[in-house]
């Protein structure tokens, strides 16, 4: 099988073309065709001399990712299966708003935390995806958002299937091949990574001064309560998550942002949102309220607007930040924890 020329650095890139008896430039014309022009063939290189273009063809390959399937939501999101080269498939979310085009990628195939709120949650993990892939991704929604809106993306959110801490470096090549000058050139204030809580991971981070924006979704800040729910919390206690966010704001002053869904009769009582309070305030952070979108594996259900509501003022009234986030392509399956490739 050939190579992946997509895999490989742009020094390895160079080391391949000295060693063709080409121009270490040539590397650089190359490598701005597959990342900043996302150009996934050969023969369209066209500053590239015929026979070079041939060579490539020879020794290389490209794997770009397609669209296997498209729905469209009532409310203008687009969920879209993307096929690998392995004939995988991941979902990635178009979410369009009045002031952001926002594009919602997939890390892994599948995921191995197990949270019992979240369909992706259900299956197995197969693989990781590599930078390629998510790249891939970013640049098809992209695509997506110009032809339907008239607009490019303005935001990223790595909150499709996945853990993407599971899946680090990867990951962060993928972000470097996005923010890049010699990428997509995206700021990365304009992404954020969501994780269920890794805590050696979360300080990785740190400690590799990332740019971009931080997402934790905490859904309890109850070690007990969150036990239940993320299975993950049972060998990264909320002391663990909330010692390594504090390191990481220390190391790149970027606040936190916990992602919190209210499930009825579950998380949703004054007591809870104490809670709640009583963690976050110990971090720079704000906290997205979400609304929980049912799947057919899980018995949970939306609080009420009325718990809802006292959760967020009692919130508010200790002087948090807090955003009420309606869901947003539920009736395609195509909401925050939904993913799950069923078409």
């Amino acid at each position: 099988m050939k190579q992946d020329i997509r895999l490989l650095s742009l020094s390895q890139l160079k080391d391949h073309f000295t060693q063709m008896g080409e121009k270490p430039f040539r590397a650089k014309q190359v490598w701005e065709w597959l990342w900043m022009k996302s150009c996934t063939r050969f023969d369209e290189m066209t500053n590239l001399s015929l026979s070079l273009r041939e060579a490539l063809t020879r020794d290389f390959e490209i794997r770009p990712v397609t669209i296997n399937t498209q729905q469209h939501s009532a409310d203008g999101t687009v969920k879209s299966a993307f096929c690998l080269h392995d004939k995988e498939l991941v979902e990635g979310v178009l979410i369009p708003s009045d002031d952001r085009m926002t594009a919602c990628v997939s890390s892994q195939v599948g995921c191995s935390l197990s949270c019992k709120f979240c369909a992706t949650g259900y299956m197995d993990r197969k693989r990781n995806l590599d930078p390629a892939e998510i790249y891939d991704q970013v640049v098809l929604i992209d695509r997506q958002a110009r032809e339907k809106f008239g607009l490019p993306l303005t935001n990223i959110v790595y909150m499709g299937m996945g853990e993407p801490l599971l899946n680090y470096a990867n990951v962060l090549e993928s972000i470097a091949r996005i923010t890049g000058p010699d990428g997509l050139n995206l700021s990365p204030k304009r992404i954020t990574l969501s994780t269920a809580g890794i805590a050696k991971m979360i300080r990785k981070l740190a400690d590799d001064q990332v740019r971009f924006n931080l997402a934790l979704s905490l859904h309890a800040a109850n070690d007990e309560k969150r036990n239940q729910i993320m299975p993950i919390n049972e060998t990264n206690s909320l002391e663990a998550l909330r010692e390594a966010l504090l390191y990481f704001y220390e190391k790149t002053k970027n606040k936190i942002t916990f992602e919190y869904i209210v499930f009825r009769d579950f998380n949703d009582t004054l007591k809870d949102a104490e809670d709640l309070w009583k963690f976050a305030r110990q971090i720079p952070s704000k906290i997205n309220i979400i609304e929980y979108n049912p799947i057919a594996e899980a018995s949970f259900i939306n609080t009420g607007a009325d718990k809802l509501s006292l959760f967020e003022h009692y919130l508010q009234g200790k002087g948090l930040i807090v955003n009420v986030r309606k869901s947003r392509g539920k009736d395609i399956d195509a909401a925050c924890g939904q993913l799950a490739n069923k078409g």
